[in-house]
């Protein structure tokens, strides 16, 4: 199944003033209900079809939806911080608070009429997942995280989690403001992100960016507003649906002990370090992770 006929037609859901964009992956759609928050800076598309393909083959129909600020979905006006860096250390929530983050993910799930579903969410669209666990806990399955950093934290305590070198490479990342530009972009951070202990296929990471309808990773204001959104709702050690924390050995982004730190939080749960594994989805880690999703899905 190709890209183009994998995915139903783009879908719209409102929290307020707020437009989500999402779609719903075909094969198995009355599978048990899973929902994808994607990462910051990234739209639905970044999510690898062949890792739907592989949840839906264990027995999810699969949703994926754009963050505000991200993709399709709505765009908010620009604040004063417009650096994601700055916006991180200054705890700057000037445009939406995570709580507002949280309740996009229910207004997806209103609009796919799906009561409950397992709720996936990969790096930013982790920490988001873990607040929909704490503030909409009868709407959640289970509760899965990927190169996350622990939901309850904010501004400069997590940096303890994240690899500054790292931050210092993007920070020198310059492309022109051009679909070519943005796919080099894309390109430059896909192998910023892989594992150093694998080769990094530059060939699918092109083809990946390039049949991605906005393929942009820099646009560093609508960022600065997504990781400026505080929270402050409860700690995630009141979470209380089964949970998975998945975390790559080789993340050059954010430290494994960021996944040891929300296991340790949040009772009952299961970690699993993925090793070849930097802060991303490789095709080798596709099947081993919807299989563990599988078994936390079966969880009693």
């Amino acid at each position: 199944m190709t890209h183009d006929n994998a995915w139903g037609p783009r879908r719209w859901a409102n929290n307020g003033s707020v437009r989500l964009a999402f779609d719903q992956f075909k094969p198995h759609l009355g599978g048990e209900p899973l929902l994808i928050a994607t990462g910051l800076g990234v739209n639905r598309h970044a999510v690898p079809d062949g890792f739907c393909g592989q949840l839906a083959e264990h027995g999810f129909a699969v949703a994926r939806y754009d963050q505000r600020d991200g993709g399709e979905s709505t765009h908010l006006p620009p604040t004063a911080t417009r650096n994601p860096i700055t916006a991180l250390l200054t705890k700057r929530g000037e445009a939406y608070s995570a709580e507002d983050m949280a309740d996009d993910a229910i207004a997806v799930l209103d609009e796919l009429g799906w009561v409950t579903a397992h709720i996936l969410g990969i790096s930013l669209g982790g920490a988001l997942a873990q607040r929909v666990a704490l503030r909409h806990p009868d709407r959640v399955r289970s509760l899965t995280t990927i190169a996350s950093v622990p939901g309850d934290i904010t501004g400069f305590r997590t940096f303890r989690y994240i690899r500054l070198g790292t931050l210092s490479k993007f920070a020198r990342l310059k492309f022109p403001d051009t679909r070519e530009g943005s796919i080099e972009a894309g390109l430059a951070v896909a192998r910023l992100l892989a594992s150093p202990r694998r080769r990094f296929d530059e060939a699918s990471a092109r083809a990946a960016l390039e049949s991605n309808p906005d393929p942009g990773v820099h646009n560093q204001e609508a960022q600065s507003r997504q990781i400026g959104a505080q929270w402050s709702g409860p700690a995630i050690s009141e979470i209380q649906r089964p949970t998975m924390v998945i975390h790559g050995e080789d993340d050059p982004l954010i430290k494994t002990k960021a996944a040891h730190a929300i296991s340790s939080k949040i009772s009952g749960s299961r970690t699993l370090i993925m090793p070849d594994v930097g802060h991303d989805l490789p095709e080798q880690a596709w099947a081993p992770v919807a299989s563990a999703i599988r078994e936390l899905a079966d969880e009693k």
